[in-house]
């Protein structure tokens, strides 16, 4: 089953897209698995994985690569969303 796509990813992908112009964006909603646990508000949309690629995270770190993205999404990591695990990478990579 193909996960929902709702507002919250959408504006996700819409924030990561102005921010790095990314060559390569998955925003994947991983709450369904997640149902019932700890963090699960009911919206479906409590857990993301975000894959992004980008020239933008060219000579950074994976701690700063994470920072770059929780920065681009404001109040959404921790906030709107229980968990948001990041996979950023530079082309090439």
């Amino acid at each position: 089953m193909e996960p929902m796509t709702g507002p919250l990813a959408a504006e996700i992908e819409q924030l990561l897209t102005s921010a790095f112009a990314p060559t390569r964006l998955a925003v994947i909603n991983d709450s369904a698995s997640h149902h019932g646990h700890l963090g699960d508000d009911g919206t479906g949309e409590s857990h993301f994985t975000v894959e992004i690629e980008s020239a933008s995270f060219a000579g950074t770190t994976r701690l700063q690569r994470q920072r770059m993205v929780n920065a681009a999404l404001g109040d959404i990591p921790g906030g709107r969303v229980h968990a948001l695990a990041v996979k950023a990478s530079a082309p090439g990579e």
